[in-house]
């Protein structure tokens, strides 16, 4: 009886190669696409009390590519900022200077509403 016992708390595959962990092999990747996306660059005062907020949106990138890219345009313009679904949140109002930023890295960006 322990014979079965022991069977029944192992995992039952019908075939496996090279190990145990296969994690790497059912996870989705997330494509890293080149520069040449269309971003959104907009200014937005929505939900933050008043105070402006750039948002630069239309990434297709990883989390560790646009977390590089936030500190880095968080650098040149000199404030804080955030990484929220996918979207770059820079304080203030910086459209213009995002702009000049993104397409000297090779993004496509332009800037969107008022």
């Amino acid at each position: 009886m322990a014979s079965s016992n022991s069977q029944s708390s192992n995992k039952s595959f019908v075939y496996r190669e090279f190990g145990n962990d296969n994690s790497a092999a059912t996870e989705r990747p997330i494509p890293e696409l080149p520069p040449q996306q269309n971003l959104k660059v907009q200014a937005s005062r929505k939900g933050r009390k008043g105070k402006t907020v750039t948002v630069v949106s239309g990434f297709q990138a990883k989390p560790e590519t646009l977390a590089d890219l936030v500190k880095q345009l968080k650098t040149q313009c000199g404030t804080g900022g955030t990484l929220k679904d996918n979207e770059i949140e820079i304080q203030g109002e910086h459209k213009q200077k995002i702009v000049e930023i993104l397409t000297k890295l090779g993004y496509k960006a332009k800037i969107s509403g008022g």
